[in-house]
């Protein structure tokens, strides 16, 4: 699942039309640098940032990545322990998931950045005049651009993220309009989170609209349930008899269960699947396919690809 941590832990998110189509233009903050004091309105509502920030913690993956994209990464000074990219980045201990305010604090920042309220971070770290900025997991392409230009304004990097956000958008466009109709036309395709037991994502959230964008027929939708938010666990069984004929495989980094082509080419029974056969099982960077930031354009990319050399049905 999208997740703040990188890998299958995010809650679900909601379907939107907005991710429908790339969007035609960035949105949010003013192309102009940005000047401070500056107020920007995250998901812990309006934030007000006194001057531009020196020292800011990242808690958030996605988020250092959106940083270090707009061009803070200079100001970055410390970021939790499953931010792995960029390399340079200066990985510490902390957790987003269980944050520590006290640890937080010896770094002395002047903006956090965190994908999720918990512990009481943002209370605790108010209390100590530090602003933080709530960056959470996404469900449109549009919020993903709009977390970027915020990051920016709030960074004094307002000009670089519009045209982070532009050249995202104008990539994934180009991507998904150069895949011919008849390429795409009734391909169906399996999104694997994890294996044993299996789980998806539905065409209602946030990667399941991105795939959407190609028109790709996603078989964990009709499998779905209210009270799975949109990541249905499958049987076996329901996979083989939907015959999707393109896998994407976002379980395959060792650490996220290390589901290789070859892997799932000897699971009993799927030797019978279009996507084993004509193989099209397509192994994917974990972090990109679960994270929202400026490398998704990336994770297009692949799914394109995919699409051109997939057999039609």
């Amino acid at each position: 699942m999208l997740a703040g941590c990188g890998s299958s832990t995010s809650s679900a998110t909601s379907a939107s039309s907005a991710a429908a189509t790339p969007s035609a233009a960035p949105s949010g903050a003013s192309a102009a640098a940005a000047s401070f004091p500056v107020t920007v309105k995250a998901a812990n509502g309006a934030v007000t940032i006194k001057a531009e920030p020196a020292r800011i913690v990242s808690l958030s993956p996605t988020s250092t990545e959106d940083l270090y994209a707009v061009g803070a990464g200079k100001q970055v000074v410390a970021v939790d322990a499953d931010s792995n990219y960029p390399a340079g980045a200066p990985k510490t201990s902390l957790s987003g998931l269980t944050p520590n305010i006290e640890a937080i604090a010896k770094y002395n920042p002047s903006l956090v950045v965190a994908y999720q309220d918990a512990g009481g971070l943002v209370s605790g770290l108010v209390k100590l005049g530090i602003p933080v900025l709530i960056e959470p997991a996404v469900s449109t392409l549009d919020a993903v651009y709009a977390q970027i230009e915020q990051l920016g304004q709030a960074t004094g990097h307002a000009a670089q993220a519009q045209s982070v956000v532009a050249g995202m958008n104008a990539q994934i466009t180009a991507d998904v309009k150069n895949v011919k109709e008849t390429a795409r036309k009734d391909l169906s395709y399996f999104w694997e989170l994890s294996a044993n037991p299996y789980y998806s994502a539905t065409s209602s959230t946030f990667i399941g609209q991105i795939v959407g964008l190609f028109g790709l027929k996603n078989i964990a939708d009709a499998a779905d349930k209210a009270s799975d938010a949109g990541y249905p666990q499958l049987s076996e069984e329901y996979i083989v008899t939907a015959k999707p004929q393109i896998i994407f495989l976002a379980d395959n980094q060792p650490n996220d269960g290390g589901q290789t082509p070859a892997v799932v080419a000897k699971r009993p029974g799927w030797a019978v699947l279009p996507a084993v056969r004509n193989h099209e099982i397509i192994p994917l960077n974990d972090d990109i396919a679960s994270r929202w930031g400026p490398r998704l354009p990336q994770l297009v990319a692949q799914i394109a690809q995919a699409i051109e050399h997939a057999p039609s049905a």
